[in-house]
Parts: structure tokens; sequence; C-alpha cells
């Protein structure tokens, strides 16, 4: 799973892995959150809808019934197909968003995390940082969605989130995001590929 706040390039890495890996012989689903089916992508366009004024607690549940459709129709199926998974947010996200910047109950997020996923958690989350003014700069052209226009102390909170986040959660590892795309995918593709799971699917590929 590849977390953190927006803008830090994740889609960018995810993809760049997701390459890498099919190139080697492995079978890859590449997907992200909300979103990765046509409910979820439904749900994905109303959460984020600038438009929309969202209730915390409405905007918790939009997330977590996009992620329960998208993990029993798309993850858990790849996954018991033999498929490395490769997901831009997961569960830490709900976390440090609805957590941390909504100061909602950590308790029943996680509890509903639980729920919406059958308790399947990933092997690796790659948590992504980098300094606020980036966010800035690297979306000085590009449209911003309802959370990308939240408030400077939002993305604070959801920034600090992620770290503190990070140093809690089993397999999770942060990776400094304000370095050359080409650096970074190198340290990824290093570290998966160590994975003894992916190092056994591989070989049984090629």
């Amino acid at each position: 799973m590849f977390e953190g706040a927006d803008r830090c390039g994740k889609s960018t890495q995810a993809a760049a892995l997701a390459d890498y890996l099919q190139k080697s012989g492995a079978d890859v689903l590449h997907t992200r959150e909300p979103g990765g089916t046509p409910f979820a992508e439904a749900v994905r366009k109303i959460v984020l809808d600038p438009a929309h004024s969202v209730h915390p607690v409405a905007e918790l549940l939009l997330y977590e019934a996009s992620r329960a459709q998208h993990t029993h129709e798309k993850i858990i199926p790849a996954l018991e197909a033999g498929k490395i998974v490769i997901c831009e947010r997961y569960t830490m996200s709900t976390a440090a968003y609805q957590g941390y910047g909504r100061n909602l109950s950590m308790a029943v997020i996680k509890k509903l995390n639980d729920i919406a996923t059958s308790s399947v958690k990933p092997d690796l989350t790659v948590v992504f940082t980098m300094p606020d003014k980036n966010f800035t700069t690297r979306g000085k052209n590009l449209p911003s969605d309802r959370l990308e226009r939240e408030n400077d102390a939002f993305r604070l909170r959801v920034r600090k989130g992620f770290r503190e986040l990070a140093k809690t959660t089993k397999g999770a590892m942060l990776i400094n995001a304000d370095r050359p795309i080409e650096k970074i995918t190198a340290e990824l593709i290093k570290k998966v590929t160590a994975m003894q799971a992916v190092k056994k699917l591989l070989s049984h590929e090629s």
C-alpha cells in the first residue's frame, strides 16, 4: 500500500513499481482508493467533489463503503489468484485524514476499517513524506479536489498523522519523497523485490 499526504508522488511511484514487476513476470493489480471499482469510483466522485459540503461522519462512512466494495471485489480476489496488489491509499489514509485531520474517534475508525476490509492487511505500507511547501509547488497547475482545498492546519494534522501511524503500523516504512523520482523508484524496487513473498512469485514466474 502506498500512503502519504496529497501530491507526494504515490501514483507516479505505484505505476513505476507495477511496471517493473510486470516486466519481471509478475501478475500485478494496480488499483486505488477511493475507487478501483465502478461503485467505488462513483463514491470517489461524490466524496471529493468540491461542490459538496460533507459532514465528517458522512465522509468517513463514504470512504468505508467504497473500501468494502473495493476490497471484496478487487483486492481479495487478486490475492487469492496469487497476484501482487499495489494500492494507492488504504486504511492508514482514513486514520490520518478522518482521525488526525477530522478528529474522529480512532477506535471507531479502526473498527470500521476492520469491517470494510475483513481485516485484510498489507504486507508492506510505504508512507511518503515531504515538506508541506511541496504541496503548493507541485499543485501549482493542478485542479484541487475537496480535501486538497482544506486549510494548512488540516494538512499539517494529516502529515503528523501519517508520520505517527508509520511508527506504530506493522510493515510500514517511511520514504523521503522530496528527491528525484528515479531515486525513489530504485529504493522501492529494492525493498519490494527483497520481500520473501515477492521473491517467491518472481522466481515462480521466471
